[in-house]
């Protein structure tokens, strides 16, 4: 399954959450509200999810393989900066990749 396209929907200086982002897959299926979220650990992904009857939110849809995680992540956040250059911008500091074992 290949990355065909993201789009950067909304950003925000304020708050934790810095942008909304939509991405699709082989050209056929989508994923809207997937957040850009500015962390402790820097920038990180947060999939759609909905708030459930007992308070904690659950995904809505998830990648199932950290490595699919992971080039999700690295589209997203590749969109992401662009965009911000484009606008002038600095981003906030991206997490250093994970290491692989």
């Amino acid at each position: 399954m290949n990355i065909t396209d993201v789009r950067i929907r909304k950003i925000t200086d304020e708050g934790k959450m810095k942008a909304v982002v939509s991405i699709t897959f082989d050209d056929e299926f989508v994923v809207h509200d997937i957040k850009i979220i500015d962390g402790q650990n820097g920038l990180f992904i947060a999939m759609p999810s909905r708030k459930m009857n007992e308070g904690d939110f659950r995904d809505i849809a998830h990648p199932l393989t950290s490595e699919t995680r992971n080039r999700i992540k690295e589209a997203i956040f590749a969109e992401y900066e662009k965009v911000l250059e484009e606008k002038g911008e600095e981003p906030a500091e991206a997490p250093e990749p994970e290491a692989e074992f």
